[in-house]
Formats: C-alpha cells, structure tokens, sequence
C-alpha cells in the first residue's frame, strides 16, 4: 500500500509497474521512468517521466505505452519475427508496424479499458508527428497506413483522428492490391507464425515481393530434405523425442539461418559481381581483344554496359536552408535537442577525448641541427665557444591532420526514421564541433529521394512508353547540411531538418558516394576522409521494379572499389544494423543506434593515429663544420 507521504506520482509509478508484470506474464520485467524516448529493449522498458500533477490525458497515454510494451512481451517472439522478416527495409517497415498492430490488438479486442488506452497513446503519438498535413501520397509513409488499416481490420475502430487523412491516401491503393490478403488477417491474430505469413503476402500484394527474399518456410523444407537418412533412421525409433528436439532446434536457429541466407546471398550476389567480368574477359581474349571494365570510376554519367540514369532532369543538389524556412528549422532543432538531451552529454565525452587525441598530435616538435631553416638560438653558445663551429638550424615539422577536411555522409532513407536519425544528427553535430577546434574542417551531407515509387522520372519513363531497361529511375535529393568553408554555430540549426516527417524517402548510395567523393576531390586539403553513415544496402523500389534484383548493390560495390583503389579519399563506413563491412574494407557495424557516437569517434581517432604511425620522419642531417685554415 502507498503510504502516506507517497507522491501521487510515485504510486502511479507502481501501481503501473505492477499492472505491466501481469500483462506481461514476466515477474523480471524491469520498468523505469525517465526523459528519453520510450522504448522496449528485450525485458527491459523505458517509460516518460510522470509528474506529480497527473492530468487525465497524460495518465492515458502512458498507460497506453505500458500497455503495448507489456502486450509484446506477452505476445511476441523475437525469433519467429526474425524468421520470416523481410529483407528489404521497406518491406520489414510494413512487417513490424503490421506485427505492432497484431500484438495490440489482442490487448484491445480482450479488454475494453486497455483500448482506450491504447487509442490515447495513437492520438498523441500521431498528433506529434502532424501526419494530417500530407496531402500527397508520396510523403505519407506507406507502412504505418498498412498498420492503421491492420488496426482496423482486427479490432474494428477507425484510423486516430489526426491520422485519418494519411490513410485516406492510401486507402484505395492498398484496398485495390491487398483487399483479399487483409480480409483473413483476423483468422490468424493469435498464431504469430501464420500472421507473419500474411504479413509476407500482404507485402507481396504491395508489389513489394522484391524485398521478401527466400520462402523461410520452404528453406526449412529442403533442411529436412537434405538431413542425413542415419539420423532420420535414429529419430524414428524415438518419434515424441523427435518433435520435441526438432521444435526446440528450429526455435533456436532461425535467427541463424535467416543470417545465413542473407549472408548468402550477399556472397553470391558478389560473386556475380567479380566474376561476370572475369569471364567477359575470358571470351574477349580469346578473340585478341581488351577484357570489358566498367567506365564509371567517379562520375554518374550514363554507361550502357553497367549503370545508366534514365534522367537526371529532376535531380536537385539542395542545402538545407532552400528546404525549410528559417522558424520552422529553429523549431525543429529545439526538437532535436529535447530528444537527446541525455545523449549529448555521453557523445559529447567522447568527443573531448578525441579533440584531447588531436590536440597531442598537435604539439609542435623540432628537427634540430640542420643545415638551413630557422636559426637556434639556444646553440648559439657553442658558436661563441667555439667560432669554428657551425651555425645550427632548425626546422618544425609538419602535422598531417592540420590540413585535414571530413565529409559526413548520412543516409537520409525511411528506415532510418526515429531513433537512427535523430542520434545521427546529434553525433554528426558534435563531432563536427570537436573537430572544427581542432582544426580539421567538416561536411555534412545527407541523400535520399526527392519521392517515393519513382516521381517525376517514373511519369517521364511512362509517357515514353516504358522503355526497356531503364536504368536508375527515381529523382535524387542530395542534402547539404554544413559545408566544409561554413562555421559550425551558422551550420548548427540545419541538421534538424533531418526531424522534418516527410523528408526520408528512398536511398540510392552509389550516386550519394559519387557526389560526396566529388566534392571532396575538388577541396584544396591534403588529406580528405570520408565516413558514410547508413542502415541498410540501397533500395529503390522503381528502380528495382525495371532493373535487376541486385541493379543497385551492384553499382555501389563499383563505386566502393574504385574509391578505395583509386582515389586519394580514405574511404569508412558505419552500419547500423546493417553489416557494412561486406562492402567496405574499412568498416565497422554496430547493432543500436546508441553506439554511433563511440563509433565514429573511435574510426576517426583510429585513422589519424594509423597516419601518425604511418609517417616516417627522415633522420636530420647535421650540420658540416667549417673547413679550417
């Protein structure tokens, strides 16, 4: 019982705390409050802060969250999610918000109260994001309409009011492609692993059947197909023994297996890549002739045997001023800021160490006793000493990093909505803090589409009656957020653009590559280094949809090559979620997005030591005395 010097906020606190551990049928769930963004973590779940004035609304909405926490735990297995998740990021967008929708409406259809509550947490979550100003379907994001329009389907209430308009957008599209597929969503609401494969034929539906991959369900299949007959002989003595070590196994190693596949499939999908050329090479020599090479070392013009833009007349290279107007980015940054509050001081941390790192190397260091440079005074006593003995120069020694430039560039797709973004923009702000009082001058670029599903291209191609093998088709956006000649406090506003609902769209990653090498090889610095920041390999749902499966991937392995063989860039990249080190030789993937700041931080202190140690200073050559008489 709540005694009587208990806030109302503290009993609330419990009261909940309790609640969420029956709902979530786990005594070990582990509840706290605080001001970062809500969230679950395996059993772990971070609420907001409640204040001592409990107002109706706010007790509703964060009931609400608790709520859906406790439902997951309840109700979701990580594995069987992760074994049929899609591949692509646009279609495991619409397979978590669908499996969201699942998991909360089984609270909602079982309990009257945690409905409302559940409806309070939407209003308010939709509401913040101002969904009800999207009047084009290419700015609405596609998957949380598919979820909403899930939500309705299984528990029978309508889209949040604030939210109504975005899925008016898509409603009849989605109702034309997928009317059947939602129509026996409800027969499966219980069974995880059955709604998971509607979920796959909804995506399907969606033409999105590009991104599922491999059947999971027939890659267990042929497993059991290809299983030893010794052992299936050993097992049929013991059948029950059998179904339960079978069941117990496949629960344990689908995360395995979909890992495998992907990991497959990219080896296979490189394999193509590197020796489609050599074999290229083999007919042509035989016939006397130059092995083909593909001709796009660093630039984005068309070639017909590997990679062609079918038009760049809608193209746009934009700085983020041009993009937003000048009160809405200031309200966007006080968001940005709000978000992170916590995670600046810990990024910022570990920023100071490496400018502590930097600054070591700037000590300035002598060579002494040379023949020329600047005079030593300090040796001028030997001099008077001794007359004979010569004059004694020095000379200080150069610092590689004082003529250094950095270019951050951040993948600006829609899966990095959330929590990525926001912690992108913060590091990539600081960092650039931290290295500007070093010296070092930074850029920050950010690239995406400028529309979902191909925009003004896509009608181009269709009015010239579709033509074959068209090459990328989709209208680049490439995002100048701080050039590498601007201060960071005139720059420090525009990165919360990056929080502006609408801007993440598609990714295309060798062109964004291209653009931002470019731009570095026309810089005056001697030293140039280039960090790219994504969560996934790129997709373009119309480009894919005309080329082949792989048309992207395969010009960004190309382009990678190139740069890090070629060009006197140094060349990182950080995946989030997402294992970069397939493409890139100098790489690191990290699994939460919380770790990027002690990631780029580490990969840019690792670079300019790997300089340090690099150098080799040339011994001093001492100075001749003078010839006697």
């Amino acid at each position: 019982m709540a005694t009587d010097k208990e806030s109302p906020s503290t009993g609330f606190k419990r009261v909940l705390t309790v609640a969420m551990k029956t709902i979530a049928e786990d005594p070990e769930l582990s509840v706290v409050f605080g001001n970062e963004q809500p969230a679950l973590s395996g059993n772990r779940a971070r609420l907001p802060q409640i204040a001592n004035e409990l107002k109706a609304s706010d007790v509703a909405i964060v009931r609400g969250l608790s709520d859906a926490f406790a439902l997951r735990v309840a109700n979701h297995n990580d594995k069987v999610h992760a074994h049929y998740q899609p591949q692509g990021k646009n279609a495991r967008a619409v397979f978590e918000a669908v499996e969201e929708a699942r998991v909360e409406a089984l609270g909602a259809n079982a309990m009257p109260g945690m409905k409302n509550n559940l409806a309070a947490m939407l209003d308010d979550r939709y509401a913040k994001k101002d969904v009800a100003r999207y009047t084009d379907r290419q700015d609405a994001p596609l998957d949380e309409a598919v979820a909403l329009m899930v939500r309705e389907k299984l528990t029978g209430s309508p889209p949040p009011e604030g939210a109504r308009t975005m899925v008016d957008l898509w409603r009849s599209w989605i109702e034309e492609k997928a009317a059947d597929q939602l129509a026996h969503l409800t027969e499966n609401i219980h069974d995880q692993a059955a709604f998971a494969r509607m979920s796959r034929d909804i995506i399907a539906a969606l033409d999105m059947a590009d991104e599922l991959g491999d059947d999971p369900d027939q890659a267990d299949e042929s497993d059991e197909d290809n299983e030893p007959e010794e052992d299936s002989g050993e097992r049929q003595e013991t059948p029950e023994g059998q179904e339960q070590e079978s069941s117990q196994q496949s629960m344990e190693e689908m995360q395995d297996a979909e890992g495998e596949s992907d990991s497959a499939e990219m080896d296979a999908r490189q394999m193509d890549v590197e020796e489609q050329p050599d074999d290229e090479a083999g007919e042509e020599e035989s016939e006397g002739e130059e092995p083909w090479r593909p001709q796009l070392p660093f630039s984005s013009l068309s070639n017909e045997d590997f990679y062609k833009v079918f038009t760049n007349q809608f193209d746009e290279e934009i700085s983020a001023e041009e993009l937003c107007d000048a009160e809405e980015l200031t309200r966007l940054r006080n968001y940005l800021d709000k978000q992170l509050s916590n995670l600046q001081g810990v990024v910022a941390r570990l920023a100071n160490r490496l400018q502590r790192r930097l600054m070591a190397q700037q000590n300035r260091s002598w060579d002494f006793d040379l023949e020329e440079g600047v005079l030593d005074a300090s040796r001028l006593t030997r001099v008077v000493i001794d007359p004979m003995h010569p004059l004694s120069f020095k000379m200080e020694q150069d610092t590689e990093f004082r003529d250094t430039v950095v270019t951050l560039l951040l993948d600006n797709s829609g899966s990095m909505r959330g929590r990525p973004i926001t912690v992108a923009a913060t590091c990539a702000d600081i960092l650039a803090r931290t290295l500007e009082r070093c010296g070092v001058k930074v850029e920050i670029l950010g690239f995406t589409t400028r529309a979902w599903k191909g925009g003004q291209s896509r009608e181009k191609w269709l009015a010239t009656n579709k033509p074959v093998n068209p090459g990328r088709l989709n209208d680049l956006r490439h995002i100048i957020y701080k050039s590498a000649d601007m201060p960071w406090r005139r720059a420090r506003r525009n990165l919360g653009l990056m929080m502006r609902e609408g801007l993440l769209k598609e990714n295309i990653d060798g062109e964004a590559l291209i653009w931002a090498h470019n731009r570095l090889l026309a810089r005056q610095e001697q030293r140039r280094i280039l960090m790219v920041i994504s969560d996934g390999a790129p997709v373009d749902d119309s480009t894919l949809s005309v080329n082949s499966g792989n048309y992207l991937e395969k010009h960004l392995r190309q382009i990678i090559v190139d740069i890090e063989n070629r060009s006197p860039v140094e060349l990182i990249a950080i995946g989030i979620g997402h294992d970069v080190t397939r493409y890139y030789k100098r790489a690191v993937t990290i699994v939460d997005a919380e770790e990027l700041g002690g990631a780029m931080t580490e990969k840019l202190a690792e670079l300019f030591a790997e300089k340090e140690k690099k150098q080799v200073r040339q011994p001093a050559k001492p100075a001749k005395k003078r010839a006697t008489a």
